[in-house]
């Protein structure tokens, strides 16, 4: 029974022992990849997404249109609710071939956008008109219009941005308690 038990015990550590040498073969292989992996990783920029640049810089890329606008950002201050606040914002085609807007879209029913739609020649202008209704919208807003075209890159993203100061209303407490609606 010694015999036996020793046999065992004599396999379990040669099957331990050859197994510690796989592990080593496998972290070998781990760390090869883990030094490869450790190189510096470039970030992948969306060509289809204009990154907040200054006013007017967007280079051409190969043959397509490029929407240069004048202004990307208008500030309309300070309105009473209920105001419209209509802004134009124009562009420039810059690119080599003709520029088409295919739908601009805003963040909420509370901003209109119209557009340029016959296509814009190589050093045309264009123009995107925004009506902001303010009805219903105190506090500070800024809604904004997503422009989709042929350009590059093809999703442009223009804005308005202002205080709306609350209609006066009927307080509903003071220091006569709840006011009472008759």
């Amino acid at each position: 029974m010694k015999k036996n038990l020793f046999l065992v015990a004599g396999m379990a550590i040669m099957m331990l022992a050859t197994s510690c040498e796989n592990n080593k073969a496998g972290n070998d292989t781990v760390a090869e990849n883990t030094t490869a992996a450790e190189a510096p990783v470039q970030p992948i920029e969306n060509p289809n997404v204009v990154a907040t640049a200054t006013q007017g810089e967007t280079a051409a890329t190969g043959n397509s249109a490029v929407m240069s606008f004048e202004q990307t950002e208008y500030d309309f201050g300070s309105i009473q609710e209920g105001e419209t606040i209509e802004h134009t914002f124009e562009f420039t085609n810059t690119g080599s071939t003709p520029l088409v807007i295919e739908s601009a879209t805003a963040t909420c029913g509370c901003t209109v956008p119209e557009w340029t739609k016959s296509p814009v020649a190589p050093g045309e202008k264009g123009s995107v008109a925004v009506k902001f209704n303010s009805n219903g919208k105190p506090g500070q807003q800024q809604p904004t219009v997503t422009i989709r075209a042929n350009t590059e890159p093809n999703i442009v993203r223009v804005s308005m941005k202002g205080s709306v100061e609350p209609k006066n209303r009927m307080p509903v407490a003071g220091s006569d308690g709840p006011v009472r609606r008759n």
